[in-house]
């Protein structure tokens, strides 16, 4: 092999070499931690987190139309898109009240089988990354109106991001009777 033809080689064997010496300080395979993802929102001065799997979007809420005879925390039916979608409350089915303007709340939409719908919560803090081995299995729920719905929680900087169930909302059946009674 003549001198011209090998100094590309010898430069890529320089460059490997360079890199190698570089790589000694980074971290190895095994020091990377796996993270859990969610959908970050308050409701009622508390922080949640919605499994990113059951929240479809996120939405200023929308014009909707009342339907009579339904439950106070069912709002109506807003035309998301050509799509029918029921708007709900998610405080007033907890049997709670918002201190912040309808308009300024966002809904978090679940579309799951034949169910479209979206809950309104105070505010959206987008997506939150939790280590999974942070993880709190049985953490005492300090508000037992959400404790059918929430399962385990995150602790961040002091405080716990309870993990709040939107498919478990949608299987209680005193969600989905939205037609008021007596």
């Amino acid at each position: 092999m003549s001198a011209t033809a090998s100094a590309p080689y010898i430069k890529l064997a320089e460059y490997h070499q360079r890199c190698r010496e570089q790589a000694r300080d980074l971290p190895m395979q095994q020091d990377a931690v796996s993270y859990w993802s969610g959908v970050g929102f308050v409701l009622d001065g508390k922080k949640y987190v919605a499994p990113l799997d059951e929240v479809s979007e996120i939405l200023t809420v929308p014009s909707y139309t009342r339907i009579p005879g339904a439950q106070s925390w069912m709002k109506g039916i807003a035309n998301v898109r050509g799509r029918l979608m029921t708007v709900m409350d998610l405080s007033g089915f907890l049997e709670k009240s918002s201190p912040v303007q309808e308009r300024r709340r966002r809904l978090l939409v679940l579309d799951q089988d034949d169910l479209y719908t979206g809950m309104t919560v105070d505010e959206v803090l987008g997506m939150q990354h939790f280590p999974i081995d942070e993880f709190v299995e049985s953490l005492p729920v300090s508000d037992p109106s959400v404790t059918g719905y929430v399962r385990g929680a995150y602790r961040r900087e002091g405080e716990y991001w309870s993990v709040f169930s939107l498919s478990r909302l949608a299987e209680d059946p005193r969600f989905m009777q939205v037609a008021r009674t007596g």
